[in-house]
Parts: structure tokens; sequence; C-alpha cells
């Protein structure tokens, strides 16, 4: 639980949510969803994961679908960390 808690702390930093990540839980959509989550803002949360975390992503890591929703990132940022 603490990794999904730090994905949306990550996610309200980076994006400016002004809180509204409060009412994130799993099943949350992200990506066209979330206004903010441009493409731009994808890199800056893949750089804010790798630093936050202390591992690499590397580009062909990343698709789409790992940012569908929180439950998709929180389990992306999960395999990372028991790799």
């Amino acid at each position: 639980m603490e990794v999904q808690a730090d994905v949306i702390n990550i996610l309200e930093r980076v994006l400016n949510l002004g809180g509204r990540s409060s009412g994130f839980g799993p099943d949350t959509a992200l990506l066209g969803s979330v206004p903010e989550l441009d493409s731009m803002a994808v890199a800056t949360v893949i750089t804010s994961l790798e630093e936050h975390f202390g591992f690499v992503i590397e580009d062909d890591e990343i698709e789409g679908s790992t940012f569908a929703t929180v439950r998709s990132l929180v389990d992306f940022v999960n395999g990372k960390l028991h790799v």
C-alpha cells in the first residue's frame, strides 16, 4: 500500500493536481482521464519514479497501458522493485 501512496503523491506533485489525487484509488483512470497527464508529463512522472524509487526505466519498458490506471502504474513500479 505504501508504493501506491508514493505513486499517488508523485502524480499529485508532478501534475499539480491541487489535492485532486486524494480521491485516487487503484481503479482511477489516468491516461486520457487526467488532462494534466500529457506526453510531457508522462516523461516527468517517469523521471520522478526513477528518482524516488531508485530504479531505471528503459524506453522499451513503457507502454500506454502502464499509465491506464493507478493500479497499472503501481503494478509496474512493484515489478521494477522486485526484479
